[in-house]
């Protein structure tokens, strides 16, 4: 009978064979071997392109779906009671006295379905208080830029700043431009727009300035950062602010005033956790929107900065509205 000595040995060099056993191409124990490494390699390979070609179909319809639920979303937004299509009305304040209603020699003009006197707006500097007219069932309060919303009947007027200017902006949701709402129009989804882009942040928060559409009012608002992206090729780059706790970018492309409206689009991303340090952030262009001022003469739309007017095609996104130009 073999020793226990004899057979863990046994047993060991048949678990620890020859070095060269495998290596060696003139061995037909290392040719089968090598050949049954080789096919695993390759059934393995195989596999794995399989799972990633079964995987694409699920993975584009889930963006094809992302994108098409915003682009609904969006047109229920534009649409809805407090849509940008109900914006009817946009009255600078003057220092002192405005006379609030449907008069046409109201400063603050409303439309005909409310009342000729509904109250009157005194503005002293930056303050401004709302005085209501006898039988108008709206209390006396002071008005806090984008917060204050006074209502009467379909119509609502709240109080906004741009610049060192003042202005009441005017919304009725029993607008024209809202009953004539049909839909949106849109490039087709396109997921090469969706871009990896790098986020930079400046050394100390800088101060941008807009002109808008409308002359001689201006906005400003921090920028947190640039961001820096790559198409065929070329880079590109846009600097950013905040807006509602998102990256905001105001931008214009070779699109604009061709097949996109001409003054400018707008794009939100996800905004950094960290505004302090590079980071890597993602620009949806498949989401890029026309400004308000589509919509209604009445909006403050900013536009684009110099430095974010492209020189590609964006070729992606809202296109233009009615024909608008």
């Amino acid at each position: 009978m073999m020793s226990d000595v004899g057979q863990v040995a046994n047993l060991r060099r048949v678990a620890n064979p020859p070095a060269d056993l495998f290596s060696n191409p003139n061995s037909a124990v290392g040719n089968r071997a090598q050949d049954g490494i080789h096919i695993s390699c390759i059934a393995m390979l195989l596999a794995i392109a399989a799972a990633a070609i079964l995987l694409m179909p699920a993975v584009a319809a889930d963006y094809t779906k992302d994108i098409a639920d915003f682009r609904a979303a969006r047109e229920r937004s534009i649409s809805g009671p407090d849509g940008w299509s109900t914006l009817v009305g946009l009255a600078w304040l003057k220092e002192g006295l405005n006379r609030v209603g449907s008069d046409p020699d109201a400063e603050v003009a409303l439309p005909a379905s409310v009342p000729a006197r509904v109250g009157t707006i005194i503005l002293k500097g930056t303050h401004a208080d709302f005085r209501p007219a006898p039988g108008i069932k709206i209390p006396a309060q002071e008005l806090k830029e984008d917060s204050t919303i006074l209502n009467i009947g379909t119509v609502k007027f709240f109080l906004i700043q741009r610049a060192n200017k003042f202005a009441i902006r005017i919304k009725d949701s029993d607008a024209p431009a809202r009953k004539e709402f049909t839909h949106l129009s849109w490039y087709p989804i396109d997921p090469s727009w969706r871009i990896e882009a790098k986020f930079t942040p400046w050394d100390q928060p800088r101060t941008l300035k807009f002109d808008t559409v409308i002359d001689g009012v201006t906005e400003e608002d921090q920028s947190p950062g640039y961001v820096t992206f790559s198409k065929d090729g070329h880079e590109y780059r846009l600097d950013t602010v905040v807006d509602d706790n998102e990256l905001f970018l105001i931008f214009r492309d070779q699109t604009s005033g061709k097949t996109t409206y001409p003054a400018s689009r707008f794009l939100y991303a996800a905004l950094p956790k960290n505004l302090k340090a590079p980071s890597t952030v993602v620009l949806d262009f498949n989401k890029a929107i026309n400004p308000p001022c589509v919509f209604s003469p009445y909006a403050t739309c900013p536009l684009p900065p110099p430095q974010n007017r492209l020189t590609l095609p964006i070729t992606a996104g809202e296109l233009m509205y009615n024909n608008h130009r």
